[in-house]
């Protein structure tokens, strides 16, 4: 998806950019040629400013997408995926795991699943990052308890992780 975006846009960087934040944070685009998050219209002028560049640029960029047969299917069904809880879950009680590993793997998010339910322990929630979006992408799973050094250490020899983090 980002790939087409990005050929779609490689001429015009701070369109670029005004896609980018909306495909990060679920943002979609109407036939009105508004921004909205879930049912909320955006503000134009408040999503330049958060980026740093002109209101004209994403008023630009959201007229753009509805006239590209390619882009407005993409963009018109963009849904925000709810709350991140890693950077609350202390608050929650919760646990979080960072793990860095090669995206091209297959199987690292469904291997560190069964290893944490072996444990008997739940997940809330398991985000990965998109490669394509993100420098350092990485899977980070919420659990509703602690998650063993065994348990950490079998998540660490999964073919194509580098390192893990639990706090």
């Amino acid at each position: 998806m980002w790939k087409k975006i990005s050929q779609r846009l490689q001429n015009y960087p701070s369109r670029l950019k005004v896609a980018k934040i909306m495909v990060q944070l679920g943002l979609s685009v109407k036939e009105n040629g508004q921004i909205y998050c879930g049912p909320i219209e955006l503000p134009e002028a408040k999503i330049a400013r958060a980026l740093g560049v002109d209101r004209r640029v994403v008023k630009e960029t959201a007229q753009l997408i509805i006239e590209d047969n390619e882009l407005k299917p993409i963009f018109m069904d963009l849904k925000p995926a709810g709350p991140f809880l890693a950077d609350v879950a202390k608050f929650l009680g919760y646990k979080v795991i960072e793990i860095h590993a090669d995206s091209g793997k297959v199987g690292i998010i469904a291997k560190s699943a069964t290893l944490i339910a072996n444990e008997g322990i739940s997940i809330r929630q398991a985000v990965a990052d998109d490669p394509d979006l993100s420098p350092e992408p990485k899977l980070t799973i919420v659990t509703e308890k602690e998650v063993s050094g065994n348990t950490l250490q079998m998540i660490l020899k999964i073919d194509g992780v580098h390192k893990i983090s639990a706090y």
